[in-house]
């Protein structure tokens, strides 16, 4: 099957969040599993050159019709560990990629208008037909209205969309202009709430929703989170039009890379090991300890890695600070912060706790040190707001740290209650799952995972082997995605 990957990331060469990883992992495990698939993406100005090997010419002279003209772009080809990618590069005064960031000018929504009109436009002029077309969050939301509306008719009316949704809370709300800009043009047809009409805004249109209304099949990142934005408000506005298309749509668990994030053969920690050979975790334990200037002591080492905001559930990122040192437990947080409020609060907490030997807080992105982290911890917690899928409870399992999580989302889709769970026997839980945001059902959680290690670790070590048992590998989403990308073809 010939795919063709539309996002505006690609880790590691374009990153800002977990888009980037799913984007390169599904793509790779796809082609692994014989199929050809090429991703196009925006050519930013900030991007990870150094991550692109062969960096050439694709197509010099690619005219991308925009209002009554059109704009000069010419893409670039290269390989992005392994991955075939073409980079779009408008020349125009509009400087669409030359912004020094990825997201965040108040132009975004044309700027993404754009860039899905030259991705189609790409394919239609390079003859490239794909089965698929998978395009991700809202910033593609146009693409499968293009290509129904106006694509369809100079060639392309056997491609089919998968509509991949990563976070409902950014929809790519616009005003006409992006009509006028693309072609579609006509205001009243697509000012409709049957297309692209916001549901609460009537003066806006709202791209994910056409991204929705127009695709082929639509996914989000995990069966739970599926049914909460469908059904609750995590749909953020959407969840009528979902139950409208509930027909083409579904949740489908991200995977995470097992070439990254393996502790047999990571790079970045001292001491491998396995299932087998759990006992070596310890000796990385140890590391980690005399990497942070933590003493070493008969105590368990909790964790956070990850964004410090209002999504992560930051208030209870804190709490967990402070409750595993009463506990008598040491606390390593490794984040950067959103706001600046919330950068604040942490760069205090960090002075506070410089010269505690149980605490470190390293307040910024460290790759190398997040792998030591979930080497040498024992229990991380992910005690999110709002978690369509989540990596790092998965990571964390990956390397034998227990996750302790708020039930919602991704999360309670891949952490099994060691004490509560109905559905999965003892021997096939994970972890520890709380469902309210407020500090008593964080504590009633950790001080669970706390007691398991201090009274019976035997059996704690257990629990984190048998999450390290469960297979979080790209493998099993691509096949899900597989059998998506058959139904359209064949529909």
């Amino acid at each position: 099957m010939y795919i063709v990957q539309i996002a505006s990331e690609c880790a590691p060469v374009i990153k800002a969040g977990g888009l980037g990883d799913v984007v390169y992992g599904l793509s790779r495990e796809l082609e692994i599993q014989q199929h050809c698939v090429e991703i196009i993406l925006p050519k930013y100005d900030c991007m990870r050159y150094d991550q692109i090997w062969g960096l050439h010419d694709a197509y010099r002279d690619l005219w991308v019709p925009w209002y009554g003209g059109a704009i000069h772009c010419s893409v670039f080809c290269g390989w992005v560990h392994g991955r075939l990618c073409f980079f779009i590069e408008p020349h125009s005064e509009d400087n669409f990629f030359n912004r020094g960031c990825y997201y965040g000018c108040k132009d975004d929504n044309m700027r993404f208008a754009f860039f899905s009109k030259a991705a189609l436009e790409f394919l239609l002029q390079s003859n490239k037909r794909p089965d698929v077309i998978h395009c991700h969050d809202w910033q593609t939301g146009l693409v499968p209205v293009l290509l129904f509306e106006i694509y369809k008719y100079h060639g392309m009316w056997n491609q089919r969309v998968c509509y991949t949704i990563h976070n409902f809370k950014h929809q790519g709300l616009a005003g006409v202009e992006v009509l006028w800009g693309t072609g579609l043009n006509r205001e009243s047809y697509y000012f409709d709430y049957d297309r692209l009409r916001d549901n609460f805004n009537p003066f806006a249109l709202n791209l994910m929703k056409g991204g929705i209304v127009y695709s082929n099949f639509v996914t989000t990142v995990s069966p739970h989170h599926a049914w909460e934005a469908h059904h609750s408000d995590m749909g953020y506005g959407l969840g009528h039009t979902l139950h409208l298309h509930q027909h083409k749509f579904k949740g489908i668990l991200n995977g995470i890379d097992y070439e990254v994030w393996n502790p047999e053969i990571d790079r970045f920690i001292p001491y491998h090991y396995n299932k087998d050979s759990f006992t070596e975790k310890e000796k990385n334990k140890k590391a980690l300890r005399e990497r942070l200037w933590l003493r070493h002591a008969d105590k368990p080492i909790v964790c956070y890695v990850g964004r410090l905001d209002d999504q992560k559930g930051v208030h209870l990122v804190h709490y967990a600070i402070y409750y595993s040192l009463l506990r008598g437990a040491q606390f390593v947080l490794l984040g950067s912060a959103t706001e600046d409020g919330i950068n604040s609060w942490f760069w205090h907490e960090k002075q506070y706790l410089n010269d505690n030997p149980d605490a470190h807080l390293e307040l910024g992105f460290n790759e190398e040190l997040s792998h030591l982290i979930y080497a040498g911890a024992d229990i991380i917690v992910v005690p999110s707001n709002y978690e369509p899928c989540g990596l790092t409870q998965m990571i964390g399992m990956r390397y034998g740290t227990v996750p302790v999580v708020r039930g919602i989302g991704g999360l309670v889709s891949t952490v099994f209650d060691w004490d509560y769970d109905t559905i999965h026997p003892p021997e096939k839980r994970n972890g520890f799952v709380f469902f309210q945001t407020d500090h008593r059902a964080l504590e009633s959680a950790l001080d669970r995972a706390l007691d398991l290690w201090y009274e019976k670790r035997e059996i704690f070590n257990k629990l984190a082997i048998q999450g390290m048992e469960y297979d979080y590998s790209w493998y099993n989403p691509a096949c899900e995605y597989l059998k998506v990308y058959d139904f359209i073809r064949h529909k």
